[in-house]
């Protein structure tokens, strides 16, 4: 009886540690599946909310661009009398600038967020007595609703 005790104790220990082996080898098909599930689930609960902040923080950046271009233009009016007849003006003197004291910005005449240039109108058409300047916005097209202007309240151009 000792020898049938002692086959058995030897076979549940080969058994029990070619399994744990096995086991520890790798990740087995399901839980591969059930980890993908999980991460693609997080993924389409988190992602909606960043690309809404994105557009945001793009349309902060450019009324804060638009701000900066008010403080050189203004400093350029001072300067010389009237506003300039482009935003280049304030980078690079122009022929009849006599008393330009610029450059009123740093480096080249930056462009808005979504990577077009900024309009400006001098003398302007909302602000007759000054000048027009706006970004067309995401859509990259003029006169829409997304622009985001020195003529409109904060609030207006920031929304989503």
């Amino acid at each position: 009886m000792n020898t049938h005790r002692s086959e058995t104790i030897i076979v549940r220990t080969l058994t029990h540690g070619s399994n744990h082996r096995r086991r520890s080898a790798g990740f087995t098909l399901v839980e591969l599946l059930l980890v993908l599930v999980i991460l693609g689930t997080l993924a389409a609960l988190v992602l909606p909310r960043f690309a809404g902040t994105s557009e945001r923080a793009r349309k902060t950046a450019a009324l804060t661009q638009i701000s900066t271009f008010k403080t050189a233009l203004n400093a350029y009016e001072v300067d010389n009398g009237s506003y300039p007849k482009s935003l280049q003006d304030l980078v690079e003197q122009p022929r009849d600038a006599q008393n330009w004291h610029g450059p009123y910005l740093d480096g080249a005449v930056p462009l808005d967020p979504w990577k077009n240039a900024y309009i400006y109108v001098y003398p302007g058409r909302h602000n007759p007595n000054g000048y027009d300047l706006s970004s067309m916005g995401p859509d990259g097209r003029e006169g829409t609703e997304d622009d985001i202007t020195n003529w409109q309240t904060p609030t207006q151009a920031s929304q989503p």
